[in-house]
């Protein structure tokens, strides 16, 4: 079925995450006992809840988005270009941009959405953020009272499992196994939280997360059996 989708309806993304607070003393007497509490099943007795902190990021409830990398095809006659762009810095302002993308260039029912793992994190955590911020939803992730099939989303790592749901594999590993180059990234997800809150480099997350939306455009070029983008077919704007 994925030969039937045209490329340039979809639109690739991935976000990158952080602890909403730079370190767990800062947060409320209310806020640390809730986030004991989430997290006590999975620090078990390794860690504290002080100590387990930094993985605060992967919960919405608990974390925040600093950027949304979003990358997308255009076809003009024989020639193919890849288009890449991000949103960061204040989280309610990028989100009202990445909202207003969607509502303005991707409203189109054939619109699709589609990120590695993006079913179980990164379009939930979004929408999640959307209302925690007080962003009305975009039709492209509000999900109430939608049927399966008419949930506009792909994800290159369920694509992968060809129906076993006990299967995750990272997109690093696809890309390998799939033949596809490995981008010459200078961090990976378990640095964010260190890059951003002490380092204080967003610019250098931003091109993390740039890759792995070019890395997902490549994985799906792969699972539809069409040629890898080039260097040169790749435009940051």
């Amino acid at each position: 079925m994925l030969h039937k989708i045209k490329l340039d309806n979809i639109l690739f993304l991935d976000i990158e995450t952080v602890p909403e607070q730079e370190n767990y003393k800062l947060l409320d007497a209310e806020k640390q006992e809730l986030w004991e509490h989430k997290s006590k099943y999975q620090r078990k007795e390794e860690f504290t809840a002080e100590e387990f902190y930094d993985r605060a990021g992967i919960w919405a409830e608990f974390g925040k988005i600093v950027t949304i990398s979003v990358g997308y095809f255009h076809f003009k006659g024989n020639n193919r270009t890849f288009r890449v762009t991000s949103f960061y810095g204040d989280e309610s302002d990028l989100l009202k941009n990445f909202k207003n993308l969607l509502d303005t260039h991707f409203n189109h029912p054939n619109h699709l959405l589609c990120g590695h793992n993006g079913k179980e994190f990164d379009f939930p955590y979004i929408a999640r953020r959307m209302i925690i911020n007080g962003i009305n939803l975009p039709e492209k992730l509000n999900l109430f009272g939608k049927k399966p099939w008419e949930i506009a989303h792909i994800d290159t790592m369920e694509l992968w499992k060809f129906g076993d749901y006990k299967h995750y594999t990272s997109l690093k590993l696809m890309a390998n196994v799939l033949g596809i180059p490995s981008p010459k990234e200078d961090i990976d997800g378990s640095m964010v939280n260190t890059v951003y809150y002490q380092e204080k480099d967003l610019d250098r997350i931003v091109k993390y997360c740039e890759l792995d939306v070019i890395t997902t455009a490549q994985v799906y070029l792969r699972l539809c059996n069409q040629a890898l983008l080039e260097p040169e077919e790749i435009k940051r704007i």
